[in-house]
């Protein structure tokens, strides 16, 4: 078995445990590979070595904002991730340090599932591509008011939004930015995309969830500056007056093992801090 490591150097216990979890793996007859620059400090193989299809397992060390860097960094790389959180319990990232090694004995043991969940794929004016995992956003940018932005479901018009922007989300980004905008929380599971208005001016505009399977084409109509365009907030683009991004679900797919300790709801009271009954 070949497992890649990919440690969250930003994190002050990231070196050390990725050099225990790498000894502990090898001692299990599994070879771990990482990145080239930090292979040789964890006692890993440069993960440039290995045919990518090679690789069964990625690890990622850090929080849910590791996760989406690797997918990003990574994306030629298809094998399912096991979040290591390092911080704060995550939504993606959700084995907390004192279960590490037990989790990693049911992942050699087979003791998992692999979540197939969707992603979102983003066409630019120019026929540019670019890839979401939790959200696309829509932002006014640096314009000082509400912008108008239309929306067209598979060439059927939906509405027109004057706001701050729109969030177009995956059940598994629903709880991120979707959330602190007001929008629902839905399972990683479901096969659907939410559309989040950012504060609008109207407030009958509430967030609607679509089918996977339509197309989405969002013009921008304010003669404004261009709007910004990002990905996981981490792929920017730009979108002028009168340009159009298409948004599709992606053929590429994000894979998650979910370990049979590990449970979403419990995860999702545990982060949100909810109460259960009123005392």
């Amino acid at each position: 078995m070949i497992i890649a490591l990919f440690p969250n150097t930003s994190k002050p216990s990231s070196r050390e445990l990725s050099i225990e979890i790498c000894k502990f793996l090898s001692s299990r007859g599994v070879t771990v590979v990482c990145e080239d620059e930090q292979a040789a400090e964890v006692g890993a193989r440069p993960l440039s070595e290995f045919d990518p299809q090679s690789i069964q397992f990625l690890i990622s060390m850090g929080g849910d904002g590791t996760i989406l860097r690797l997918v990003h960094n990574y994306p030629h790389l298809e094998a399912p991730i096991l979040g290591i959180n390092l911080g704060h319990l995550g939504f993606m990232a959700d084995v907390p340090i004192p279960e590490i090694y037990p989790s990693l004995e049911e992942l050699l043991s087979g003791a998992y599932q692999i979540e197939e969940r969707v992603v979102l794929e983003g066409e630019l004016a120019n026929g540019e591509l670019f890839f979401a995992v939790n959200d696309i956003v829509i932002h006014r940018s640096i314009n000082p008011s509400l912008v108008e932005l239309s929306i067209h479901l598979d060439g059927t018009y939906l509405n027109t939004f004057e706001a701050d922007g729109i969030i177009f989300a995956t059940p598994n980004g629903s709880t991120a930015y979707s959330l602190a905008a007001g929008g629902p929380i839905l399972n990683p599971a479901l096969e659907a995309v939410v559309i989040t208005p950012i504060s609008p001016h109207t407030i009958s505009n509430r967030p609607i969830v679509l089918r996977i399977d339509q197309e989405i084409r969002v013009e921008y109509l304010s003669d404004y500056d261009p709007v910004e365009v990002r990905g996981d907030g981490l792929v920017s683009h730009r979108l002028k007056t009168g340009e159009s991004l298409l948004i599709r679900r992606s053929p590429k797919q994000f894979r998650l093992v979910n370990l049979h300790r590990q449970d979403y709801f419990s995860t999702l009271r545990v982060k949100l801090r909810w109460s259960g009954k009123l005392a």
